[in-house]
This record gives structure tokens, sequence and C-alpha cells, in this order.
């Protein structure tokens, strides 16, 4: 991991393409501005692990499970 000080006002590049500005820094609280190509995604990392979580969640399950619900579907569709 590469750590760099940074102050207000000061930022730092990562590639040609990102740049990550601080903002404020108040007490233990850093503001951070981040300019990125749109296609690149920037999340907090709480996000990004809820959202794996999630998905991985939506891939697990018996598979007599799904069929039951799929089952149970189809009959009030009727």
């Amino acid at each position: 991991m590469l750590v760099i000080r940074r102050g207000r006002g000061e930022s730092l590049r990562i590639g040609d393409d990102i740049e990550i500005e601080v903002l404020d820094v108040n007490g233990s609280q850093v503001k951070l501005g981040i300019r990125a190509p749109r296609q690149i995604p920037v999340v907090r990392r709480e996000i990004a692990e809820t959202a794996e979580t999630n998905w991985a969640a939506s891939r697990e399950g018996p598979i007599e499970a799904l069929e039951a619900l799929a089952a149970r579907l189809a009959r009030s569709r009727r």
C-alpha cells in the first residue's frame, strides 16, 4: 500500500485520468473530490461490499426452493 500525505487543496493522480483532491479536513474526517471518467465506477467500500454480498446471496439457494417458487408462481397465474 502506498501512503501519501496530502493537505487541503492538494491532490494526487492515479494513472492519466483519475485525480483525487483533498477538499476539507475536519477532525478525523476528510472530504475528497474524485475526478474520473464516467465509465470507471467510484463507490464507497461498504457499498461495494454490500452489493457483492447481495449478488452472492442471490446466486445461492437450493434448486428445490427455486422450483417450488416457480411452481407457486405458475399456479397463481391460473
